[in-house]
């Protein structure tokens, strides 16, 4: 991988242009734009990686970056219901969604980004973390941000509805939300394919047990 100093300068640009959005609150406008930094830390980060950059360092960045975001919210979600969950979420899931699209484009257009670097999963090629080609300290980070920033999300879903009458099939919504992130999170730790869905149905049940623990159904006092 080889970048000049234009590039290298776009990079920084489009790093400086997520912070802006990151600390949108902060300008006073009372305008719901920092909700685009989810979208807008896909940028650079694909930038990086179309480049030559390696993959796994590319989401490592992505993750974190998705992670401090995620924490802002979640402290706004936390302080006098400053940030909305279903906003949180949906500018997540449409963001996780734009680099899906991203990730089957990029290497299509670039075949040297494909395999051993990455491996498709239906039409998205992600990287691939059990290839001997990446260094064992990069592929134990990208696991590790991976799995903080699946774990995260749950976060502000869990102070939205904390001691909240929730009725148990929307409990089990929630729940299976989450089938396709912990599928893949168990995957990165266990490919053996029994171990990964023994790994998936252990998330799912204690998700499921911790909301059933910090929700009510509104039935107690009858």
């Amino acid at each position: 991988m080889a970048f000049d100093i234009p590039s290298v300068i776009i990079l920084i640009t489009l790093f400086i242009i997520f912070m802006i959005f990151l600390v949108f609150d902060l300008f006073g406008r009372n305008e719901k734009y920092g909700y685009l930094a989810y979208a807008v830390a896909v940028i650079p980060v694909n930038y990086f990686w179309g480049m030559g950059g390696d993959p796994l360092f590319a989401y490592i960045i992505l993750f974190i970056l998705w992670i401090v975001t995620i924490l802002r919210d979640t402290i706004g979600l936390y302080r006098k219901k400053e940030k909305e969950i279903n906003e949180i979420l949906m500018y997540i899931a449409i963001s996780i969604l734009i680099q899906l699209i991203i990730s089957a484009i990029i290497p299509e257009a670039n075949p040297s980004l494909q395999a051993p670097y990455t491996e498709k999963f239906w039409f998205f090629w992600l990287p691939n973390v059990h290839s001997a080609i990446f260094d064992p300290a990069i592929v134990a980070t990208f696991r590790i941000t991976a799995t903080i920033l699946i774990f995260i999300v749950i976060v502000p879903l869990i102070l939205d509805i904390k001691d909240e009458e929730v009725p148990l099939p929307i409990i089990i919504i929630f729940v299976a939300i989450f089938i396709a992130p912990f599928l893949y999170l168990s995957y990165l730790w266990i490919p053996d394919p029994a171990g990964f869905w023994t790994l998936t149905f252990l998330f799912l049940v204690v998700l499921f047990l911790i909301l059933l623990l910090l929700t009510r159904s509104g039935l107690e006092t009858k």
